[in-house]
C-alpha cells in the first residue's frame, strides 16, 4: 500500500485541502483556509504544517486577534455560504482553546458548521502538568477541552495518530449534514500533532461530500396539503432554513399563488423581499403589527426552516387557542415542536412537493388576501414613520437605521447580533436580497458583529458589507478591526453610541427597576455605585488607532455624507453615530417572557409583576399534537 510519512498535523492539513462540498451540481472547497493563534500547544504542530504545506495546498492561514473572534468569522462565513463551506480554527492549549467555547456554542445553536482544532495537553502525560493544563484530582484524562463536548455536534480527542483516519471523515460528514451540522471539535494533544505516521495515500484523495436534500414522505405531503385546503387562515413562518436551502423562490411562488401570508424570523428575514405582496414582516417578541395580528388569528401555521425560539413565538403567547401546526424542517427535533405535524425534509424539496400537491387548489379566499394586504400596508407605513428623521439631536436609532439602509441600498449586507439593534433592524431594515440581512440571533452574542462582518466580506468579495454595532458590543470585541485592516477587506462599521448597555437598561426600566449598572459611568464615591459621571470615550481615535479610517457623524446629513464617502473608499471605515435614548422604536403588540421579581420593596417592580402574571395566563403550556384525518387528506 502506498503511504505518506507525515506528522498528524501535516496529514490533517493535507486532508482538509482535498475536501469538497457539492449541492445541485455546484462543487466548492469545504475548508478553504485556517484561522489560528499559535502558542506552545500548536506552533510546532499545526503551525509548522501550515507554514510548510499551506501554500502548495492553497490552504491560507489567517491571523485574528482573539480566538473567539476567529470562530465568529468562520460562522459568519459559513452562514453567508449557505453552510456549504467554512473555516478551520486552531488555538493553543488552555486559554487559547477555551476562548473558542463561546464561538462553538454560537455555531451549534445557529446550526452553522465550524471546524475547531483546540490543542490539548500531552497524550503521553510525561510533562504533567504542562503549562496551562487543568489538573483534576480523580479524572486524570480530563482537560479543559472537555468543555467543548456539550457545545459541539461532534467531538473527538485524537490521542493516537491512527485515530485521525476515522475522526476526520466523521467530522466532515457532520459538517456537511444539514440536519446535524454545528461546531465540530477535534481535540489535538500537542505531542500527537508532531508525531509521524505512515498514512494511506488513498486518505488524501479528493473527496466530495454531497449536501443532501431529503425529500418529504409523500403521505405527509398529502396530509399537509389537506390541512392547508381545510384552513381558513393559514400562515407561513419563514426561518433561516429557507435561505440555507435556496428555497426563496419556491416560498414566494407558493405564498403568492395560494394567498398565504408569510411572517419572518431573524434568520429568515430577506428570504422574501420586504415589498413582496405576501410578506407580512417580522413576528413575535420583536415583531411587527401585521405579523403579530395575523398570527393571533391563524388556524394553521406552517413553520418552514425555523427553530421556533421564544422570540418568534412571543414566549408561546402569539397563537390562537386551538391553532394547528406543521413543521417543515430538515431537523426532526425542530419539525416536531409545538406539537406540529412533522414534515422532515429540505425546505425547497418540501415546498416544491406542496406546490405539486396543491396544484388544483385556488388558495385562500379574497377576504383573507385583502386583509393581509391591508395589514401589510399599515405595517409598511409604520416602518416608514419609524425610519423618518424626527429632528431630534442626536437622531433616533430608527432614523439612523433608515438612513443607513437608504444609503447602502437593499442589496448590501447588514451585520448585527446583540443589543437593541437586532430588534430594530428586524422591524425597520428593508432587504431585497436573501443575503442582505445577516443578524446572529440564535445566541445573540455581543462581540460577533465585527468578526461577523469580516466573515461575510471574505465569503463574497465585492459585496458591500455594513456592520451595525452598539458601543457596548463594540467594546467587547473591536480587535478584529485590526484583522480586517490586515486582510485588506472593504468593511463599513456604523458604531451606534448610546453609552453602553442601553438595550438591557431599557428592559430594566420596563421591568419596574431603576437603572442599575448598565450605563458606562464612573463609580460614584458617595453612593459606591456606578452612577457617577459618564465615562467619556473617543471611539473615532480608538478606531483610527486600530488602523481604520474613522469619522463622527452628529446628524443624519453627516451620516449620509460619511456613508457616501465610505462607499467610495477602500478598506475599513468606521462611522460613529450618537443616538437619542428617549426615542425608541415601539413594541408593536409584542411580548417576551422575562421574569419579574415575585416580591419587592420597589413599587414599580410590584406593578410590573401584576402585569407579568396576567401575561403568563396567555401562555400555551401544552400544544396538542396536530393530526390530519382522512377528510383533511
Amino acid at each position: 500500500m502506498n503511504t505518506f510519512h507525515l506528522t498528524v498535523a501535516q496529514a490533517l492539513v493535507k486532508y482538509l485541502a482535498v475536501q469538497y462540498s457539492e449541492r445541485d451540481g455546484v462543487r466548492q472547497r469545504l475548508i478553504p483556509g485556517v484561522w489560528g493563534i499559535f502558542g506552545h500547544g500548536n506552533v510546532t504542530g499545526l503551525g509548522q504544517a501550515l507554514e510548510e504545506l499551506g501554500d502548495s495546498l492553497e490552504m491560507p492561514t489567517y491571523r485574528p486577534q482573539n480566538e473567539q473572534g476567529m470562530v465568529h468569522v468562520a460562522a459568519a462565513y459559513a452562514k453567508h455560504k449557505n453552510r456549504l463551506a467554512t473555516f478551520a480554527c486552531t488555538a493553543s492549549v488552555g486559554p487559547g482553546s477555551t476562548n473558542m467555547l463561546t464561538g462553538a456554542a454560537l455555531a451549534t445553536v445557529n446550526r452553522v458548521p465550524v471546524l475547531l482544532l483546540p490543542s490539548d495537553f500531552f497524550a503521553n502525560r510525561i510533562p504533567d502538568p504542562v503549562l496551562q493544563q487543568l489538573e483534576h484530582p480523580s479524572e486524570h484524562d480530563l482537560s479543559v477541552n472537555d468543555c467543548f463536548r456539550p457545545v459541539s455536534r461532534f467531538y473527538a480527542r485524537v490521542s493516537r495518530p491512527e485515530q485521525l483516519l476515522a475522526a476526520l471523515p466523521e467530522a466532515m460528514r457532520v459538517l456537511t449534514d444539514p440536519a446535524e451540522t454545528g461546531a465540530v471539535t477535534l481535540s489535538l494533544p500537542e505531542d500527537v500533532q508532531a508525531e509521524a505516521y505512515d498514512w494511506p495515500a488513498a486518505f488524501f484523495e479528493q473527496r466530495t461530500w454531497r449536501v443532501r436534500r431529503p425529500p418529504p414522505e409523500p403521505d405527509v405531503v398529502q396530509q399537509v396539503a389537506g390541512l392547508l385546503r381545510g384552513a381558513r387562515r393559514p400562515l407561513i413562518y419563514c426561518g433561516g432554513g429557507v435561505i440555507y436551502s435556496g428555497a426563496e423562490a419556491a416560498l414566494g411562488q407558493l405564498a403568492e399563488r395560494l394567498g398565504v401570508p408569510v411572517v419572518e424570523t431573524q434568520a429568515g428575514k430577506g428570504a422574501l423581499p420586504w415589498n413582496h405582496p405576501m410578506n407580512a414582516g417580522p413576528v413575535g417578541g420583536i415583531g411587527g403589527l401585521a405579523a403579530n395580528r395575523l398570527v393571533r388569528e391563524a388556524d394553521l401555521i406552517v413553520a418552514v426552516g425555523t427553530r421556533l425560539g421564544d422570540f418568534v413565538t412571543a414566549s408561546k403567547t402569539a397563537f390562537a387557542a386551538g391553532a394547528r401546526f406543521v413543521g417543515l424542517n430538515v431537523v426532526p427535533m425542530d419539525a416536531a415542536k409545538l406539537g406540529a405535524l412533522s414534515m422532515v425534509a429540505d425546505a425547497r424539496a418540501g415546498l416544491d412537493a406542496l406546490q405539486g400537491a396543491l396544484s388544483g387548489w385556488n388558495g385562500t379566499d379574497a377576504a383573507y388576501r385583502a386583509e393581509t394586504l391591508a395589514l401589510k400596508a399599515e405595517w409598511d407605513a409604520a416602518v416608514s414613520a419609524a425610519r423618518q428623521d424626527t429632528g431630534s439631536v442626536p437622531p433616533a436609532q430608527g432614523a439612523v437605521i433608515g438612513t443607513v439602509n437608504d444609503a447602502v441600498g437593499p442589496h448590501a449586507t447588514v451585520v448585527c447580533a446583540a443589543g437593541s439593534l437586532p430588534g430594530d433592524l428586524l422591524r425597520l431594515w428593508r432587504p431585497e436580497d436573501p443575503k442582505a440581512y445577516h443578524v446572529e440571533y440564535g445566541f445573540s452574542c455581543m462581540g460577533y458583529e465585527i468578526p461577523g462582518g469580516l466573515g461575510v466580506a471574505l465569503a463574497e468579495r465585492g459585496r458591500r458589507v455594513v456592520v451595525m454595532v452598539g458601543d457596548g458590543s463594540y467594546l467587547m470585541m473591536n480587535s478584529e478591526l485590526v484583522t480586517a485592516v490586515a486582510e485588506n477587506v472593504d468593511l463599513t462599521v456604523v458604531l451606534v453610541d448610546n453609552r453602553a448597555f442601553m438595550s438591557i437598561r431599557g428592559l430594566q426600566l420596563e421591568s419596574g427597576s431603576p437603572s442599575f449598572n448598565n450605563e458606562l459611568r464612573h463609580r460614584n464615591p458617595t453612593t459606591n455605585r456606578t452612577d457617577g459621571e459618564v465615562v467619556k470615550l473617543d471611539f473615532v481615535k480608538h478606531a483610527q488607532g486600530l488602523g481604520a479610517r474613522a469619522v463622527r457623524a452628529e446628524s443624519l446629513n453627516e451620516l449620509r455624507e460619511a456613508l457616501t464617502v465610505a462607499g467610495r473608499e477602500r478598506g475599513v471605515q468606521v462611522i460613529v453615530v450618537p443616538v437619542n435614548l428617549r426615542e425608541r422604536v415601539p413594541g408593536f403588540e409584542s411580548w417576551w417572557d422575562v421574569p419579574i421579581a415575585a416580591t419587592s420593596g420597589q413599587e414599580g417592580v410590584r406593578a410590573r409583576r401584576q402585569e407579568y402574571e396576567a401575561r403568563l395566563k396567555q401562555q400555551v403550556r401544552f400544544f396538542a399534537p396536530t393530526r390530519a384525518d382522512r377528510d383533511d387528506a
